[in-house]
């Protein structure tokens, strides 16, 4: 049986509490919801990383960001680390990146034989944190709150020009691969940056939540005294002291984030409705995720960064005539989702297992049980220290060297109000965790890896900037000569080559 053909839609910054069973029902989703329907949803999938790059590299590859060594958002993501893409690209798949990836360093394809767009955001060490320096904010990189205060209705901005861009591209990609004369099976990635702030939509999708219900956040603010350490450090790292947030502000910035999702929405019905189009549908695996999510002013808090639910669960969705359509409330990991593809295009990843992390839930979508925790892990901005995380059923379990631990029971405490690690009655279950946490991690090597890495790359960077400067963004070209009639080509053959479908 001929291999299908693997179709990846993501996006950034979806808040994975919006999609408990695929898109909530009030959102403005509908192409969403129809492809859900048809889909394994993961209703409790978590990043590996709740910041971009280190995200993404943990999901490309299906390892935690202390193998990979992608800590932050200017860590680079070595070029001998195999991902999905070298994965299926081995076994004959032709591979395409249309989008966002927030890939760092000079290989800017990892894996893929073709790129159609630049990235959104630089591909150097320009925006490396330093833990030598515990509290610093870097003004012209970091976050802020102007991103909230700034909310509103725009036709166009910089992130719209870059989706709109990776749409239109990855459309012409799927009908060119309708005609190509190329036999092997393709996986495209078509990667957007929405719905990532700046809290931006145009008004057509605004307009569609001008009664919503769902403007102010469920859970208020909090006195800056009453955070855990790392959500303090957020704020700080974010300035929240230098913008005064109100509940307009916050209505609006939320406005704008439900309606970016309805904005990709439109974007996947038209990626979807030209697979159909060009009868490539029915041979398809459709996987649709995030790389993160957005706290969208729950607690006070904003973007990602932290392993509350709201930055640290994602939507994970499979179209696979080989896993059984339905909700799986089983946790897992967005590093399950290379395993997931190599199983289903038939691909050994036999040599690389024992350094891959994930698990393919190929098994678990057909009726299988799991019960390895989910585990994630932070060393970005906003940290002093690495951060690490376990799902394991209904628990979750923070540790950092430099702040208490924090145990939450999702069931009983889903919005995590109550951090039962010195509750007498829950110590026998923080001691297990706390025991599978030390069995997994040594905190003190990952902080020394971190640091050593942090002051690599400030020396690379600050000597890449003297003198002629190199840049490592991607840049797409187009074999124009191969477009469209040239003369080395056969009108009549191209013609008829280039028409699908044909005969009609």
């Amino acid at each position: 049986m001929s291999k299908k053909n693997i179709l990846i839609i993501m996006v950034d910054q979806l808040n994975g509490t919006l999609f408990p069973d695929g898109p909530a029902e009030w959102l403005h989703a509908p192409n969403l919801k129809k492809l859900a329907a048809r889909s394994t949803r993961f209703g409790n999938a978590y990043t590996a990383s709740p910041l971009c790059a280190p995200g993404r590299a943990s999901f490309m590859s299906g390892q935690l960001p202390s193998r990979t060594r992608v800590y932050d958002n200017a860590a680079e993501f070595a070029s001998d680390i195999p991902t999905y893409a070298h994965h299926l690209r081995r076994a004959g798949y032709y591979t395409c990146l249309s989008g966002k990836m927030h890939f760092v360093g000079p290989d800017q394809l990892h894996g893929f034989e073709d790129r159609l767009t630049t990235d959104i955001y630089p591909a150097d060490f320009g925006w490396t944190p330093d833990y030598r320096k515990p509290g610093e904010r870097i003004e012209w990189w970091y976050h802020n709150m102007g991103s909230v205060t700034g909310a509103g209705v725009a036709e166009i901005s910089n992130q719209m020009e870059y989706d709109d861009e990776v749409a239109n591209f990855g459309k012409q990609k799927i009908y060119q691969l309708s005609r190509q004369q190329d036999d092997r099976p393709w996986a495209l990635t078509v990667s957007f940056t929405h719905p990532h702030d700046p809290y931006v939509a145009r008004k057509k999708f605004s307009d569609l939540y001008n009664d919503c219900q769902y403007l102010d956040p469920v859970e208020s603010a909090y006195e800056f005294d009453d955070y855990d350490a790392h959500s303090q450090r957020i704020m700080l790292a974010n300035d929240y002291t230098g913008f005064d947030i109100t509940d307009e502000h916050v209505r609006r910035a939320r406005r704008a984030y439900f309606a970016n999702i309805s904005y990709l929405d439109e974007k996947v019905g038209e990626i979807l409705q030209v697979l159909e189009d060009t009868r490539q549908a029915e041979n398809t695996t459709i996987v649709f995720v995030s790389d993160h999510g957005d706290m969208l002013g729950e607690k006070g808090l904003w973007f990602k960064m932290s392993f509350y639910e709201g930055s640290a669960r994602v939507p994970l969705m499979i179209c696979s005539p080989q896993m059984m359509p339905g909700l799986i409330d089983t946790p897992v990991s967005t590093i399950d989702v290379t395993p997931t593809l190599a199983e289903l295009a038939g691909v050994s990843m036999e040599e690389v297992m024992p350094w891959t992390e994930g698990e393919s839930l190929v098994s678990l979508a057909n009726g299988a049980t799991r019960t390895s925790p989910v585990a994630m892990e932070y060393a970005a901005e906003g940290s002093n220290a690495p951060l690490v995380s376990l799902r394991s059923g209904r628990w979750k379990y923070n540790r950092c060297a430099l702040d208490p631990d924090q145990l939450f029971d999702l069931v009983a405490d889903p919005l995590e109000q109550s951090n039962l690690a010195d509750d007498p009655q829950h110590q026998s279950r923080l001691a297990t965790l706390k025991s599978q946490s030390l069995e997994r991690w040594d905190l003190d090597a990952f902080d020394a890896q971190v640091r050593e890495s942090q002051a690599r790359r400030w020396v690379v960077y600050e000597a890449l900037r003297h003198g002629d400067y190199y840049p490592w963004d991607y840049q797409p070209l187009q074999k124009a000569s191969e477009r469209y009639m040239r003369n080395h080509m056969d009108l009549n053959i191209l013609e008829e080559s280039q028409r699908f479908p044909r005969g009609e």
